[in-house]
């Protein structure tokens, strides 16, 4: 057998194995072996979407899974290596987003972090004074080449096999480095104590939490989710379908509501990679703010003031 066709029988089997577990858990009425009151106030719930590899979307109650800690146990090598035989890839479209933040506040409820603390941030971007501003959700780039990760001294910064790049805050010594190193201004330090109430009996830097004093976070997308067939938390949060995840071996990404070629999907939108000319060759795509489903003002009317601070400049040159 060539050797094409054993990595290609690996996915399929990774696949079929995944699929497999998904409708066990799924029959069983939990994803997180907790299927006692929950179940009981399962009708109220909102709909989870799990994404199978071959482009099927099914819908659980979210009231099955406890975010509270990492279901999946595996171990800090199993964390370092990533998924066999997967490449992740995000796709966000500006031209659906109107800055409703539910991706922000699914982020930090995922992560435990507190609100002043945003892995994920949107922004309110303007090209050119000629053009018009939109919102511009950002999230860490995973880079292909991370500048993070050669400027790190102890290895806590690291690219997987699959694509992602993670921190092992077990390893970070808090030089910030690769904060100084990472173009995109994504990471996060933690000055003071987190008070996020979780054990660090089962950490891993696949989980991400808890969090250390004196390390360095980011977004890390959502990698003990997508272990078990979820789709991160700011994807199935969005109201408006802004964002597409999936797997680039595949070439299949989806938004929940909508599954896509990866492929097709940046051919026929115009996808680009933002600041493609530093050559990190970023795992996130972006879809232009062509025809906009929303006026830019409308998501920021909306905003808390302390907010709405944030945004001013730009929106106040457009009036």
């Amino acid at each position: 057998m060539k050797q094409e066709e054993i990595k290609d029988k690996g996915r399929r089997d990774f696949i079929k194995t995944a699929a497999i577990a998904t409708i066990a858990t799924t029959a069983c009425g939990s994803l997180a072996c907790s299927c006692s009151s929950k179940h009981e106030h399962h009708k109220a719930a909102e709909k989870v979407k799990l994404l199978s590899p071959d482009g099927e979307i099914v819908e659980i109650d979210s009231s099955y899974l406890d975010h509270a800690n990492h279901m999946s146990i595996i171990s800090k090598k199993q964390a370092r290596e990533g998924i066999p035989g997967r490449k992740f890839v995000m796709v966000i479209d500006l031209a659906r987003c109107k800055n409703a933040r539910k991706c922000v506040t699914a982020c930090q409820k995922m992560h435990h972090l507190p609100v002043e603390k945003e892995w994920l941030s949107v922004k309110l971007m303007k090209d050119s004074d000629k053009g018009s501003p939109y919102w511009f959700p950002k999230t860490c780039f995973h880079c292909d080449d991370p500048p993070c990760v050669k400027v790190c001294p102890v290895d806590a910064t690291f690219k997987r096999q699959d694509g992602l790049v993670l921190i092992d805050n077990e390893r970070c010594i808090g030089c910030k480095f690769c904060m100084a190193a990472c173009p995109y201004s994504t990471r996060v330090f933690n000055w003071d104590e987190p008070n996020q109430g979780i054990s660090d009996a089962n950490y891993t830097a696949e989980s991400s939490v808890p969090s250390k004093i004196g390390t360095v976070e980011k977004c890390d997308f959502c990698p003990d989710m997508i272990r078990q067939g979820l789709l991160p938390d700011c994807v199935t949060a969005c109201p408006n379908g802004v964002f597409y995840f999936g797997d680039e071996n595949e070439d299949t990404v989806t938004n929940g509501d909508e599954t896509v070629s990866l492929s097709q999907l940046l051919k026929d939108r115009g996808g680009y990679r933002f600041m493609e000319e530093l050559g990190t060759k970023p795992r996130l795509y972006y879809l232009p703010p062509k025809d906009r489903m929303f006026p830019v003002e409308r998501g920021y009317e909306s905003l808390p003031e302390e907010l709405k601070e944030r945004y001013k400049d730009v929106i106040e040159m457009e009036k």
